[in-house]
């Protein structure tokens, strides 16, 4: 039996009295939480999401929760049987983390023993030799039924890959504002998530003419919303690919978890993942993509083919609370592309010759 290694997520960092008392005050909410779960006869249940790797490691991800027992003949339960996306999304924040719980991963004849950390999320590296494809990880924690993860193995050969940010890029939102932040993740049914015009079909292209490409989808949104916005992806025909969410709520050395650090950390992860590979960054002018691009561009200027930002339009800035400046990266060796849409992407990919005309 071979044990995990821990990913930065889950990597313990001291705190001080001030977070050791936040904490321990967040523990026991979340334990009366569990405990008036139980007692609604909530049932534990292990998720687990796509991950990714190489020939020698992959990337393992996953969540313990309790979560509701439908009741039999129930709209949803007709709505989970039937594949119905006419679901409001506050019903994927009524479960409750198991925290720290042990959970088995089986892959490639390895078993890993490895522990959820205080949001019940599982993000760790098994070491494990693979062909490249698709492989399957098995999830177990105690009491749960095992679930498979589905994991895409990079070949060694592989020098093209795409990271694309989510909201506002590649689906239409306005989560920076707040009110339509809850409103997008609580309220709105998951059909009413509209697709950004010509992205899917952008994404779809790339993946065609670089079938080896990992896609990598990262976000600041939680992890809750994984099992929607992978059902998002297949219904707007994106390529399948990893979600790189966040856990909302305090960390080990901060009051609130910072979205644009948890974007950073996953690129230069990826870089150190992957150190002869070359990406496609995708992202828009309204979350901080610019900045955090472009930082890594400057660090890794080899490691990146070239960045697309979808530029907002003027109601959707407005709604963003504004955007930023687009276009100067004179002293830039990286290519930048903007437009509005997938198709503007393309051109100016097809343009860097990164990208073949339809024929």
């Amino acid at each position: 039996m071979k044990l995990a290694s821990q990913s930065p997520q889950q990597q313990p960092v001291s705190g001080n009295r001030a977070f050791r008392l936040a904490h321990s005050v967040a523990d026991a909410v979340n334990a009366l939480r569990l405990k008036a779960a139980r007692r609604w006869n909530f049932i534990p249940q292990t998720i687990a999401y796509q991950g990714y790797g190489s020939t020698e490691w992959v990337r393992v991800l996953g969540r313990v929760v309790l979560t509701t027992r439908l009741a039999p003949g129930s709209r949803a339960e007709h709505a989970a049987q039937n594949g119905n996306q006419n679901i409001r999304g506050w019903r994927a924040f009524t479960s409750v983390p198991i925290q720290f719980t042990e959970v088995v991963i089986e892959i490639g004849g390895v078993t890993a023993l490895v522990d959820a950390d205080r949001g019940g999320i599982v993000d760790t590296v098994v070491r494990v030799s693979l062909s490249p494809g698709w492989h399957t990880a098995v999830l177990r924690a105690e009491g749960t039924e095992p679930v498979e993860a589905r994991i895409y193995v990079v070949s060694a050969d592989t020098r093209l890959g795409i990271v694309s940010d989510i909201d506002d890029t590649i689906m239409l939102t306005a989560v920076p504002r707040p009110f339509l932040a809850l409103w997008n993740t609580f309220v709105l049914n998951e059909r009413a998530r509209m697709a950004t015009p010509g992205m899917a079909v952008l994404m779809d292209r790339l993946t065609v003419e670089y079938p080896d490409a990992p896609v990598i989808y990262v976000s600041t949104g939680p992890w809750n919303a994984a099992p929607t916005l992978a059902r998002f992806l297949s219904r707007n025909m994106y390529p399948a690919g990893s979600l790189l969410l966040t856990d909302w709520g305090l960390t080990q050395d901060r009051w609130f978890r910072s979205g644009q650090e948890h974007k950073r950390r996953n690129l230069d992860l990826l870089a150190e993942q992957f150190p002869n590979m070359r990406w496609l960054l995708f992202g828009d002018n309204g979350q901080h993509d610019e900045a955090i691009y472009s930082d890594f561009a400057r660090q890794h200027a080899d490691r990146v083919a070239a960045i697309g930002i979808r530029q907002l339009s003027a109601g959707e800035a407005v709604l963003a609370g504004g955007h930023t400046d687009s276009g100067d990266h004179t002293g830039s060796t990286v290519p930048w592309i903007y437009s509005p849409d997938g198709a503007g992407l393309a051109k100016g990919l097809q343009d860097l010759e990164l990208l073949q005309p339809p024929r």
